[in-house]
């Protein structure tokens, strides 16, 4: 049988994916290839995707969001981010990577001359483009910026954003820990490839501990990627009970960012939604495939390395050391709960009084258990006094952290 080749053209983030991997001896840890498939300027997922967000796949979409969702979970979180303002003593709202603005129309729209600049931190210019027209009668408040001033105030608000932040993937094998990075895929000894396309690649589970490239066995395509593991020091935070194999994350990056907030923001408060767990539930010994997902015509998957650049890449969030790098750094957590909570907390029962029926199916999926309700989580975070916000009243579970 002959070699099977790649018919598809190979694109330019496949280009610059060969390069890196040459600069780098041929190995890049999963949190830089994480970084080049998604954020890759003009060719990364994020900065090339025209349309990654809306309600169904036949939009052209991959993924939906709770603004997308329904309309008023973003005018439930405008009571929130209008209490912050008053306490805070601000008028600026700073998002985070606005996807298709449904959310930052709902705010402006309900807290009106309460905002007196938007600003918006977007990586791409496809969704750049959209917001703007979204958002064109605020186009006298809103602000486009690529990165955070040295210094600045106001309420920050980040919906699945610390989702989307490269991970380092580490795995233990036989009881010893090992980083999982990525390599350039090596043809099998054999002439004959696999019937099986589901075994072309291998998962993190099953890459070989010497990482030999000369053992591989899957057959790869010509530019194809494949799993390859380099002894570490880097740890889980917690000690993983058991001896059994163990795939997880961790979130230096991230950790990273909420420093950068700490440190730039002089006065103000953070509002952090996103899927994912505390410490302790994150590393569970039974949780040993880790939380790595991949979206795409939302389906989701869980290979990275197929189709770079044309899917979302994810891992769930260690509020946690969400918490720990705030105070380390000098800001406060003023609370931490469910989405369900937060939401109820911040009035959306009162504002779906009115509410046809179809609004208040589609609102009542942000808060049922079984949807968004308890798998995603809302963080405050603050500078200066300490201050209860109303979201975290009833059911603030800062105490699990």
């Amino acid at each position: 049988m002959k070699a099977v080749i790649l018919t598809e053209p190979v694109s330019a983030l496949e280009k610059l994916m060969t390069r890196v991997l040459e600069q780098s001896k041929g190995w890049l840890g999963f949190d830089r290839f994480m970084a080049l498939a998604l954020y890759a300027p003009n060719l990364g997922y994020y900065s090339a995707r025209t349309q990654p967000i809306g309600l169904m796949a036949s939009s052209g979409s991959d993924f939906v969001t709770a603004p997308q969702m329904s309309p008023f979970f973003s005018r439930a979180l405008a009571s929130s981010i209008e209490e912050a303002l008053r306490v805070t003593d601000t008028q600026e709202v700073w998002e985070f990577g606005a996807g298709t603005a449904e959310m930052a129309f709902e705010i402006l729209s309900t807290l009106g001359d309460k905002i007196t600049r938007y600003v918006i931190l977007e990586v791409s210019v496809h969704l750049k483009d959209l917001q703007a027209q979204k958002l064109d009668a605020f186009k006298h408040k809103v602000v486009w910026l690529t990165e955070l001033p040295e210094r600045f105030e106001g309420v920050v608000v980040g919906n699945e954003v610390l989702d989307a932040m490269p991970v380092k993937l580490l795995q233990r094998q036989q009881g010893q820990w090992f980083e999982v990075g990525v390599s350039k895929a090596q043809p099998a000894l054999s002439s004959d490839p696999p019937s099986d396309e589901s075994s072309l690649r291998q998962t993190p589970q099953s890459v070989d501990v010497k990482c030999d490239p000369s053992k591989a066995r899957a057959w790869e395509w010509d530019w194809a990627l494949a799993w390859a593991l380099q002894e570490t020091d880097f740890r889980p935070p917690l000690e993983i009970e058991g001896t059994h194999d163990y795939l997880t994350e961790i979130h230096p990056q991230g950790e990273a960012f909420v420093k950068t907030l700490a440190d730039r923001l002089q006065k103000g408060a953070v509002f952090l939604i996103d899927y994912g767990f505390p410490e302790r539930e994150y590393y569970h010994e039974q949780r040993s495939s880790g939380t790595l997902m991949c979206h795409q015509g939302h389906l989701a998957d869980s290979n990275p390395l197929v189709s770079v650049g044309l899917k979302d890449i994810t891992a769930h969030v260690n509020f946690t050391s969400v918490a720990l790098s705030a105070q380390e750094a000098g800001l406060h957590v003023l609370g931490y709960t469910t989405q369900a909570h937060f939401l109820i907390n911040s009035g959306l029962l009162d504002l779906l009084e009115t509410a046809c029926l179809q609004e208040r199916a589609m609102a009542q999926k942000l808060i049922t258990e079984h949807e968004m309700g308890e798998l995603f989580k809302v963080i405050a975070l603050g500078v200066g006094p300490m201050w209860e916000p109303k979201g975290f009243r009833q059911g603030d579970r800062s105490h699990t952290l």
